[in-house]
Order: C-alpha cells, then structure tokens, then sequence
C-alpha cells in the first residue's frame, strides 16, 4: 500500500471542502443535508482478447462484481484477468464521473497508488543493467545530500534496503500527508522534498524520520524511502525519473495513456475520485504528490495489463523487453530468507522481492495500492498463470473492504476457469 486509510479522515474533509463545503462530506449527513440517491452502475461492454469460458460464468461474474459495489458504495472500477500470458478478459462497471455519468472502462484513467513502485523496480533493474549503479550500494553513492539513520550513522543505508523496505526509514506524520497537493500536481520538486526530510538542516527533518532498529533489522514499509530510491536511480542515471520511465518502459510498451502528472494526461479520461467511508460515496478533489514516484502513477487497466503481461513474461510482452531475464528473476526474487530475514517478519506470511510484494500469506505476488479514492490490485499466483488488475476509484465503505477483497478472489476464480 501506499498512504493509508489514516489520510482518509480528516485529509476527506479538507478534500470535500475544496469541492463545495465540507457539509457534502459523507452522503450529505450534515444537518438538514438530504443523502444523494444511489445512481445505478451501468455495465460496460466486455473487451475479449481471447475466447473465454461460456457465458454464463461471465454473466455470474458480473452479478458478483455488481453486489459487491453496491455493498461497498464503489462508483466505478475496471479489472483484467490474465491467463498464460495474454489478456482473457477485461471490463469496467460504474462510473468514472458519476455525475456526468461518464462510464468506467478499461481505459480510463487514474491513479493507482503504490502499484507505482514496481516502475521503480524496474527502473532500477535497468539502471543495474546499464552498469549506473548496483543494489547494494550505499544510497549516499547516488545523492547530493547525506542520509543517515542518527541512532546508527556509522551504518549505510543501501539500494537494495531501499527496495525492500528494510531501510528503517519512516513515513512521519504530519509530513507524510503534507506531499499531498490537491487539486493538482505538487509544486514541489522531488529532490527538495526529500533533501528537506533528509538533511539535518532541512526544515522536515527529524530523528522520527527514521525508525530505531539499525538498516536492515526490520521491515517498515516506506514510501519516502521508495521515492529516495527513484531519485537515486536520477541521479546515477543523468536522466529525469518521468522520462525516463515515458521513453524506457512505457511508449515501448505502447503505454499511451500513462504517465505521472496531471498535466500529461488528458483530463477527458481520468477518473474522479470518491470517498464512501462514512456512508454514500462523495467527490474528493484529484491530488498530485511531491514524491510521485512512490503512489502517483496513473494509468488504465489496458495499460497495465501490458506492463504486468511484461513482468510476468520475464520482462518482455509482445516483442518489447524492458528487462533482461535475468534482471526480472532477480526483481522478483523473494529477497528474505531463513538467513536474511528482518527480525519483525515471519516468512510464511510475507516477503519481498525488489519493490515487489507479496499478499494474503504470500500466495499472491505483484502489488497493490491504496490513497484517498483508490483502491488497486496488481497481482498473479506465484506459478504466474493467473494474474488480476483490479482498480477502483472509491475508498470502501466503512467496514466493507472485504468487498473489494471478494472482487478479487471472484476474478482469480474466473480466472483458473479459464486456464
């Protein structure tokens, strides 16, 4: 995940007041508000790339994602299931723009949280390839400024930490929500914010910005850390982290609608993002981060569907490689071992290959994301065969991300059928 449902509270307020006033915020509770009425989700055309299983099984697929929605309030989503490397099935339900009832398809366009750290991963896979830098270099190698966990200066702080999450670096609080910038791109640079957080003189500074165990010692996940990563892999490489991840990974993969910036993405497209955690679902304002490598990737499940086919593929789909086999085996290698293992992690529940995750007791391999109005999966079985993009532009309801969560498993299921 990228920024938890803990921004979802009062950052939600804020965001509603910015939309109109904060006495839309939660369906229209406030006092004399009457809630908005429920909008029925449309149900998009199915995209087949390849024959499926009979129709009836779609047709039960769908009644299952639709109760779900309705459960959880999600206003649009769109999914993919991958079967053998190729596409099998792919559809959006809902809307992307519930009052222009603009539909959802497997093209629009959003944001998908900390699925975006796997572009690091490869991005630093390519760098390795490239001979700009190794994983386990002290990240200090690579930047301008000092990083240093103060309780334990003496100990560097490495790439391959970095990617795994054992770096100790922490997300704190209030800085982790202050990258935030709504209703736009961030006006701060990357370098800046992190140079701020990094350096003892910085004005974000603090001991708290790292955890006590020394680097390496135990897991905590990180998105400054990922994003610290993705500047580093600019700085060794000479090259801009968004281009060079537009010119290396995502025009070669015909990733037309991808990119990193409100500004680079036809708005006609993008989704609008809703909040139901405290009851109906309402708008929140679009938001851009200072540390956008980390969760502000935004693309459509057509899109991703090509990048994942290419992971899963050992780095190529449909003739374009954007890794060496060898690079993908080793992103993707789980990196905790009996021997290497981070003293707060038991094995059977999670490990970690580079900026590459593991879910639901490691039966699950990819990524997910989660940010205020998002909720996305990116993930295959670990024999590779079946594989899911899920991406939705509401957070659930208060109590229901078991919903999504059944979303899911319904689609692997649909998904084995298919093999």
């Amino acid at each position: 995940m990228r920024r938890t449902s803990r921004l979802t509270g009062t950052w939600v307020v804020a965001a509603a007041a910015a939309l109109g006033g904060a006495a839309g915020l939660a369906g229209g509770v406030g006092r004399g508000a009457e809630p908005p009425q429920p909008v029925p989700a449309p149900r998009q055309a199915e995209v087949r790339r390849e024959p499926t299983h009979p129709s009836d099984a779609d047709a039960a697929l769908d009644l299952r994602i639709e109760e779900r929605m309705r459960e959880a309030g999600l206003v649009g989503l769109g999914a993919a299931i991958l079967v053998d490397g190729k596409v099998v099935w792919t559809k959006g339900y809902g809307f992307a723009d519930r009052e222009a009832r603009r539909p959802f398809t497997p093209e629009t366009v959003m944001n998908v949280g900390s699925i975006s750290k796997t572009v690091i991963g490869v991005s630093l896979m390519r760098a390795v390839e490239d001979g700009k830098l190794k994983l386990d270099d002290d990240v200090n190698v690579h930047l301008p400024f000092r990083v240093r966990n103060p309780r334990h200066p003496e100990v560097p702080i490495t790439l391959r930490q970095l990617a795994i999450h054992t770096s100790g670096i922490a997300d704190r609080e209030p800085v982790y929500s202050s990258s935030y910038h709504q209703g736009g791109d961030s006006p701060v640079a990357l370098g800046d914010f992190l140079r701020d957080y990094f350096e003892p003189q910085g004005k974000l500074y603090s001991q708290d910005n790292f955890i006590a165990a020394r680097p390496g010692a135990a897991r905590e996940y990180s998105n400054i850390g990922a994003a610290l990563a993705a500047y580093a892999i600019e700085r060794a490489t000479g090259l801009g982290f968004a281009e060079s991840t537009q010119s290396g990974i995502f025009r070669p993969l015909g990733m037309s609608s991808t990119g990193w910036f409100l500004s680079e993405v036809d708005p006609a497209r993008h989704s609008r993002l809703y909040d139901a955690s405290a009851g109906s679902p309402v708008e929140i304002p679009l938001y851009g981060l200072a540390t956008y490598p980390d969760g502000g990737l935004r693309t459509s499940v057509s899109d991703l569907s090509r990048f994942f086919l290419a992971l899963l593929n050992g780095g190529m789909h449909d003739g374009v490689r954007i890794l060496a086999p060898p690079s993908a085996g080793e992103m993707q290698r789980f990196q905790y071992t009996p021997e290497n293992r981070p003293g707060n992690v038991q094995l059977a529940e999670k490990n970690s290959g580079i900026f590459w995750s593991t879910k639901m007791d490691v039966t699950f391999i990819g990524h997910g994301g989660t940010d205020p109005g998002v909720q996305a999966e990116m993930l295959a079985e670990p024999s590779k065969r079946v594989g899911v993009i899920l991406l939705s532009n509401t957070t659930p309801a208060e109590g229901k991300g078991r919903s999504f969560s059944a979303i899911f498993q319904a689609l692997v299921a649909r998904g084995r059928e298919m093999v």
